[in-house]
């Protein structure tokens, strides 16, 4: 979720007036009188609970559940859907008729905020689609493109700790909404001051408005993943005494892994004890895939059956973690980078050995992702696009796309493990992409070749890129402001030197203008580019840096991607870029 940098602040007073008055309302649920009771007198709870409004931003919201106007709960959710239903009424009636789709993952109270959300819709008269179950990002991005809905909501925190929910929206192309359509979304938020008076539907509109999301849906989506296997006859060849681990880390990914992977005739063992719908994620501390650690249940039985990978998938199933075993015998966990360079290795070699590489084919990737895609691509006569974070300016590529026949998709990722072939969806899928890597390992097998190996021929063939970044945690209702403070003097006399690295040019996307500091030259980095208060290094030698504030955490998020010879010189240029960077941002 995207933040302004401006940020909705009452003073202390004023929060604890709003609290009693939260207390005082005849319409307050019981859970919430008792919650809020009992940090009454907690001044710093109540400060972040009422010091500002939670935010939504081009992704939503997401926030800590709880009572309050900056937290998640079913006040927050159903004043949000309150705005969106405004907005869908500017559409029009016949808009509004082709209704919403609604998904939610196992978090604590999705399932409720997803029928609170409904009930809203239902209220406008709006059709609010549910999924009878949990379901991934990925499928209710689908939905929304298959039953030609107006939009789409997933209540989820994706891969942030289980205190955490959150609530996304969908533009009918099964993107995630438009800067510009959010933009009038929050106006109407915004115009909404009473929490507790939302509209309530008739027991008739409920009956009319709430329906199911039809069951043929997902066999349709499970049928377009099968058009997009690249590997057949090794699928047949290795598939079915395949020795892979799975685990869907207790989310959404459980069933849809297992049965694309069933369907497509590869063998895989999941991790049972994690399969379950637990809210409290008991066995990891984040339930994130990124992290070895989160997949270590799938290591220790990967060690037992004598697998050599093991992947897992976040709680709303669009992120993909892969932890494989090196030369060594040992389990290495792979990063979002390494990830999307095999796949896209993959899925480019595929493409072009059965002669179905399109003359006009085009690959996407964040702008802070690895430097390796592009020699990738280079090779292959692929043209690269760079995007800003966020999965939906991949969407609005295909869009465009598939308007002007100008290029055709063929992949797309993130380094926060998200990727995305086929377009059947336009957000991230960790579904086709568990499924992607799993007939990967079947392609390599047939070739005596682990996953491992065919990674460091790609280093051997391109050159060593060592990708890593780092996230510096920060706390408080002025979060955002204080992340702002440490980013934005970086645009004041730019750096020309980081330690001995040279700066070719710099990149602020605040104001989407790339500065060559040998000429001075400014350009436009690309037009009508979202702005995005970041600030990127272009080092001599194809390397970089670049430093933005997370939308979708407190974080501030410092990406590094170093070219070198081989893994022992990147790792030592690493180490002193990371230093002399920490020095730079400690002097602004």
């Amino acid at each position: 979720m995207k933040k302004n940098t401006t940020e909705k602040t009452v003073n202390k007073s004023e929060e604890l007036k709003m609290l009693k008055s939260w207390l005082k309302d005849e319409r307050l649920c019981l859970e919430a009188q008792e919650e809020l009771k009992a940090i009454e007198k907690d001044a710093e709870e109540v400060e972040y609970r009422f010091g500002k409004e939670l935010e939504f931003g081009t992704a939503g919201m997401r926030g800590i559940i709880g009572y309050g106007t900056n937290m998640m709960n079913i006040y927050t959710v159903k004043r949000a859907t309150q705005g969106l239903c405004e907005f869908l009424k500017t559409l029009g009636k016949k808009a509004m008729a082709k209704g919403v789709v609604i998904s939610y993952d196992t978090r604590l109270k999705s399932e409720e905020f997803a029928l609170g959300a409904a009930e809203v819709l239902a209220s406008y008269d709006i059709p609010a689609f549910v999924f009878d179950d949990v379901h991934p990002v990925p499928m209710l991005s689908y939905a929304v493109r298959e039953m030609k809905a107006i939009a789409g909501i997933m209540v989820t925190a994706s891969h942030n700790p289980k205190q955490f929910n959150g609530y996304k929206v969908y533009g009918q192309d099964g993107a995630q909404m438009s800067v510009e359509d959010t933009k009038v979304v929050v106006d109407f938020i915004d115009k909404i001051t009473d929490y507790l008076g939302f509209p309530i539907p008739t027991e008739e509109q409920k009956k009319k408005y709430i329906k199911t999301v039809p069951a043929n849906v997902d066999k349709k989506y499970y049928k377009e993943l099968t058009k997009l296997t690249l590997s057949q006859k090794a699928i047949k060849k290795v598939g079915k005494d395949l020795k892979l681990v799975y685990t869907p880390i207790h989310g959404s990914g459980y069933v849809p892994v297992t049965t694309i992977l069933k369907k497509i005739g590869i063998n895989t063992t999941v991790v049972i004890d994690q399969a379950t719908k637990d809210y409290n994620f008991s066995t990891v501390e984040v339930p994130n895939p990124e992290y070895k650690e989160t997949l270590s249940m799938g290591i220790g039985l990967a060690n037992k059956i004598g697998a050599s990978v093991v992947f897992g998938t976040d709680p709303d199933c669009d992120r993909l973690g892969v932890v494989v075993k090196n030369l060594q015998g040992e389990f290495e966990g792979l990063s979002g980078n390494q990830v999307g360079i095999l796949l896209l290795d993959y899925v480019l070699t595929r493409l072009k050995e059965d002669g179905k590489l399109p003359a006009n084919a085009a690959v996407v990737k964040s702008f802070v992702s690895t430097g390796m895609a592009k020699p990738i691509c280079e090779k292959f006569g692929v043209e690269l696009f760079e995007t800003p974070v966020g999965f939906k300016f991949i969407g609005e590529k295909i869009k465009i796309w598939e308007q002007d026949h100008s290029h055709e998709f063929v992949f797309g990722f993130e380094e926060s493990c998200g990727y995305l072939r086929g377009t059947h969806a336009r957000d991230k899928d960790a579904v086709v992409a568990s499924m992607l890597t799993a007939e990967m390992v079947c392609y390599y097998a047939t070739q005596n070749k682990t996953v491992y190996q065919r990674l460091q021929e790609i280093y051997d063939e391109y050159g060593y890129i060592l990708d890593c970044n780092i996230c510096i945690p920060f706390k408080g209702l002025n979060a955002m402001k204080d992340m702002n403070k440490v980013v934005d003097p970086l645009k004041v006399n730019p750096a020309k030197k980081i330690g001995t690295a040279k700066v070719v040019s710099v990149r602020d996307y605040s104001q989407n203008l790339k500065t060559d500091l040998k000429t001075g030259t400014q350009t436009e980095i690309e037009k009508d580019f979202p702005v995005t208060n970041c600030f990127y290094y272009e080092l001599e030698g194809g390397s970089f840096i670049c430093a933005r504030p997370s939308g979708t955490e407190p974080k501030l998020k410092i990406y590094f991607s170093v070219r070198a010879k081989d893994k022992k010189s990147a790792t030592s240029t690493l180490e002193k870029l990371q230093k002399a960077f920490n020095d730079l941002i400690s002097k602004k």
